[in-house]
């Protein structure tokens, strides 16, 4: 570990993708199910990487060719390493729903008072944990990092990596049941973040009105949690509406609108405020943060097009967020609605299940247009024969391109393999 961290001091960063290399990188030739980047580390290091890390001796050649027994687990070490020369907090979290939006928005908040590092884009697996905690450099002072998980082990994994003080779960729901197997699933796994705060970390942000969290806290031994959104000592902020957009009240009076959509975010909103006001951020600082934070990347992302408001969240999907997104939907003052639907993943045998819950759902929403897409999805019809179906996106996006909306409010939701975004670009 000394002789690998001397050079990953020396390099200019980690870097596990020959397509992106730069001078002085230090390149980790990882192995996946299709592909082996040890054959790829001459590559890397004609592009200027300053050395590859290669777990194959057939392919070392000279001294800028480091050998280990495994490269994930050197890039893991390596992460964990030099996580343990900076004495800063460390806040860990994960969810089945909204724990990229509350990142953000934590992000957002903390970055008022302190230099931060938080997680880029997806970079939340047994990878992307490891390269972002080898972002971290003399001078940031807080660190966020966000953790997914597909089945039990993952969130421990993660978090013996990554050592975090604080850690958070924005909710247990039905998330990647093939991999948990079930909801008891979902929670034993998303429960490994509490294991290890309540062994080796300081405390939790307990979301309260989650019983499941509420009992996975006491069962685990936390007396004096840290929570929201109850208008508390931690948690300055009271819900007023969501016209479309979240508002909210401070402590002092102040009604803030936000840019968020859907009642389900003033969670994530209260979760930011409630870690801003315990690290001591300035309350109107922290208003501002949560009051000018924009959503992107397909998360609740308001979008015009001509005269038709598209509401696309797309970027993934469960039971559980697709409900919520649905009685948002449906609760909003606004007319005419279409609700353009995809597929739904990872849910093993509840799969037909599932899919039908959400025409049942849907059967008196009383939106007045509903598109259902994929092969997975057609399982709600028998609730609702009024639905359009496409087998495909392909096939919708044809009949979007002929049907010349305007004066439309539409809510297009679907897992991110759908692919569902392209659909705006037809409407």
């Amino acid at each position: 570990m000394e002789k690998l961290y001397d050079l990953f001091l020396r390099s200019t960063g980690v870097n596990t993708d020959t397509r992106k290399i730069t001078e002085g990188n230090l390149f980790f030739a990882l192995k996946g199910p299709n592909f082996n980047a040890n054959q790829l580390a001459e590559e890397a290091i004609a592009k200027g990487a300053i050395a590859a890390v290669i777990d194959d001796a057939s392919f070392q050649k000279d001294g800028r060719y480091f050998l280990v027994e495994d490269v994930l687990q050197s890039l893991q070490a390596l992460a964990r390493h030099h996580r343990r020369q900076f004495n800063i907090p460390i806040l860990a979290l994960t969810g089945s729903n909204g724990k990229t939006t509350s990142k953000e928005l934590i992000n957002a908040v903390l970055s008022k008072k302190y230099k931060t590092l938080a997680t880029q884009g997806n970079l939340n697996n047994h990878i992307g944990v490891p390269l972002t905690l080898l972002q971290l450099r003399e001078g940031v002072e807080f660190a966020i990092i966000e953790m997914g998980a597909n089945k039990q082990g993952d969130i421990k994994e993660l978090v013996e990596i990554a050592e975090p003080d604080f850690g958070l779960i924005t909710n247990v729901g039905k998330a990647h049941i093939e991999g948990f197997g079930s909801e008891e699933g979902v929670r034993k796994g998303k429960g490994e973040m509490y294991d290890y705060i309540a062994k080796h970390g300081q405390n939790i942000f307990l979301n309260t009105t989650n019983q499941h969290l509420v009992k996975m806290a006491a069962d685990r031994g936390f007396e004096i949690p840290i929570t929201y959104p109850a208008a508390d000592d931690f948690a300055p902020c009271t819900y007023v509406e969501a016209e479309p957009y979240v508002s909210i009240e401070s402590a002092d009076g102040e009604v803030v609108q936000t840019n968020m959509l859907g009642g389900y975010n003033f969670e994530n909103i209260a979760l930011a405020l409630c870690i801003g006001k315990y690290f001591d951020v300035l309350a109107s600082d922290a208003l501002a943060a949560v009051r000018d934070y924009v959503p992107a990347n397909m998360r609740s992302q308001l979008i015009q097009k001509r005269t038709n408001t598209i509401i696309l969240d797309a970027y993934n999907a469960n039971p559980t967020s697709m409900k919520a997104a649905i009685e948002n939907f449906a609760a909003m003052k606004v007319s005419p609605k279409v609700i353009i639907l995809g597929d739904m993943y990872e849910l093993g045998e509840t799969e037909v299940e599932e899919h039908l819950k959400i025409g049942t759902l849907l059967k008196d929403s009383g939106i007045d247009k509903i598109i259902l897409t994929g092969d997975k999805i057609k399982a709600a019809i028998p609730e609702i024969p009024r639905a359009l179906y496409f087998p495909d996106p392909f096939s919708l996006r044809v009949w979007l391109g002929d049907s010349k909306w305007e004066g439309q409010h539409i809510l297009i939701k679907g897992s991110r393999s759908m692919g569902l975004e392209k659909l705006v670009d037809f409407i």
